[in-house]
């Protein structure tokens, strides 16, 4: 018993390690993506400065004509 405990102790770790673990810049500048962002950076600009999605969509649309 006390041999599946401390398995279990240790996959506990493992997991709450991976759910703690910063994803990669590749990882969340897809998810920038998905919230309509050209990129993190851009994500970023709109969460902690004046930019805002819509201004961000603009200046993809003005590269796209």
């Amino acid at each position: 018993m006390e041999k599946k405990r401390h398995a279990l102790k240790k996959l506990l770790e493992a997991v709450e390690h991976e759910l703690l673990k910063k994803p990669n810049r590749k990882t969340l500048d897809r998810l920038s993506l998905l919230a309509g962002f050209q990129d993190w950076e851009s994500f970023q600009e709109a969460l902690h400065g004046e930019d805002d999605g819509e201004s961000n969509y603009e200046v993809g649309k003005k590269k796209q004509s």
